[in-house]
């Protein structure tokens, strides 16, 4: 591997979330009953004509501006040519030579902290094909294909990275940090597994110091970040063993076989003049205004990088803390709001990213619909601050609040967790377990000083977890002593 250095570029498909398709009027809601969603525009019946939705190209300046590209003033669509059972038409409204914008870069951070750029060749607007249904057939019957018209015309954005990616690790962490933009410029949810991102990676290798490219292959079917790691690693290695072989490495278009966890030949690589590439009649040219430009960047909420160098700054949080609290833009809005309600950021962000964050993974419950509200979660912060409860116990306050939606205060008095601050009445608890424990009491005695953590803890289960820790701490030296 030392002889050699992977080029890796990707190709993403942002399926932009409109009410409606990029031409027509027909709904893009997920889920729908199969051809439920078409009309005669995109399933392209004759005497029909495409109307460019506004609202897509409005979505399109905010990615271009959020990834810091150069916005085409003069712009056109391109008619993609070619046959296959998911395109109506049989050729796909994209845009080829003259695309929404170009020249713009992605700053992101792989696990090791090491940081990199790279750059994005471009961006552009095209309508989505439909799906096909594989079906595997009855008994003595052959396997045959369904094909649902119900994404067709959806509007996407294809972002283009530059070949700038060395390494499997870095495709993740660019796609990573590029879903996190998108998510913050709020044109779309991103979910890989409704088909609202997908990623085609081209991949070559080359001797290390070599200048000119390898031949790359380009992976298809790639529906999570994991398959896009795991298939690059896989096809790097492939093309280094037949190179170390003295085989020669053909351009083609391969399919990653997440079961067998291979790479497998599809068909040669097309080019851009298979497609037979034409400007499109029915739609005029696009040209943007520098004022609309600036109103959609006037518009733009503060993205990632900005985020985490402010909360460095403002915060001074730990760095790992940082990438996860901005790693959504939920998240980030629900930790602001805690730190406002109740500002000490270190114990707000310890409980967001700590027992909150398993509660919300276990119960696969994302931070927008969870039942414990900023101003719940700062209410049991202040309970523990004036020793109403204990840390322990508001572990499991936070467990009922999770569950049931009831609020702290709520809870506590439900199941009387109320802390015990009276030291009369734990005096006669700590008794009984010095006198219970007559061995680890000598063992204290005799120097043995984590001994006492131990009496500390049968205090603690003797009073269900609810007497004060500090307290007991004190009495039992008191009583030792």
């Amino acid at each position: 591997m030392n002889k050699y250095e992977a080029v890796i570029g990707l190709e993403v498909h942002v399926e932009l979330d409109t009410d409606a398709k990029i031409f027509c009027p027909s709904s893009t809601v997920f889920g729908a009953r199969h051809n439920a969603q078409v009309c005669p525009v995109c399933l392209g019946l004759p005497g029909t004509l495409p109307v460019l939705n506004r609202k897509v190209v409005e979505y399109g300046i905010r990615v271009a501006l959020a990834l810091d590209c150069s916005l085409a003033r003069f712009s056109k669509f391109d008619r993609k040519n070619y046959f296959y059972p998911d395109l109506p038409k049989n050729y796909q409204i994209s845009q080829f030579d003259l695309p929404l914008a170009y020249e713009g870069r992605l700053d992101y951070e792989t696990d090791d902290g090491a940081r990199h750029r790279c750059g994005v060749v471009r961006v552009h607007m095209e309508e989505d094909a439909g799906k096909l249904i594989h079906r595997a057939g009855a008994a003595n019957a052959p396997p045959y294909s369904l094909v649902d018209y119900n994404r067709t015309g959806v509007p996407l954005l294809e972002i283009v990275s530059a070949p700038d990616i060395r390494s499997a690790e870095e495709a993740r962490a660019y796609l990573n940090e590029l879903k996190t933009v998108i998510q913050y410029t709020g044109v779309s949810d991103c979910k890989m597994e409704e088909g609202s991102l997908r990623c085609d990676a081209n991949v070559s290798v080359r001797p290390r110091g070599e200048e000119i490219l390898g031949t790359k292959a380009e992976i298809k079917n790639l529906n999570s970040f994991r398959a896009v790691q795991r298939a690059l690693e896989y096809e790097i290695d492939r093309q280094i063993g037949r190179l170390e072989a003295g085989q020669r490495i053909v351009q083609e278009t391969r399919s990653w076989d997440e079961e067998k966890a291979v790479t497998v030949s599809m068909r040669s690589k097309e080019e851009a003049h298979d497609y037979r590439y034409f400007p499109e009649p029915d739609l005029v040219p696009l040209v943007i205004s520098p004022s609309w430009v600036e109103d959609v960047r006037r518009a733009l909420p503060e993205l990632p990088q900005t985020k985490r160098e402010r909360y460095l700054k403002e915060f001074r949080l730990p760095p790992h803390d940082i990438r996860v609290l901005t790693a959504s833009p939920g998240l980030a809005r629900y930790f602001e709001e805690g730190v406002r309600l109740f500002p000490e950021p270190k114990a707000v962000a310890n409980w967001v990213l700590g027992d909150l964050s398993r509660l919300l993974n276990a119960a696969q419950v994302k931070i927008e619909d969870c039942r414990v509200r900023p101003a719940d979660l700062c209410d049991l912060l202040r309970l523990i601050g004036d020793g109403t409860v204990s840390g322990k116990i508001a572990k499991a306050v936070l467990e009922e609040m999770f569950t049931s939606g009831k609020e702290a205060r709520t809870v506590i008095a439900e199941k009387g967790l109320v802390q015990i601050t009276d030291a009369g009445a734990l005096k006669e608890v700590v008794d009984e377990v010095i006198a219970g424990h007559p061995d680890t009491v000598q063992d204290y005695r005799n120097g043995k000083t984590r001994a006492l953590g131990f009496l500390v803890g049968q205090v603690m289960k003797s009073t269900g977890g609810r007497a004060n820790p500090s307290l007991v701490n004190d009495l039992l030296k008191e009583r030792l002593g």
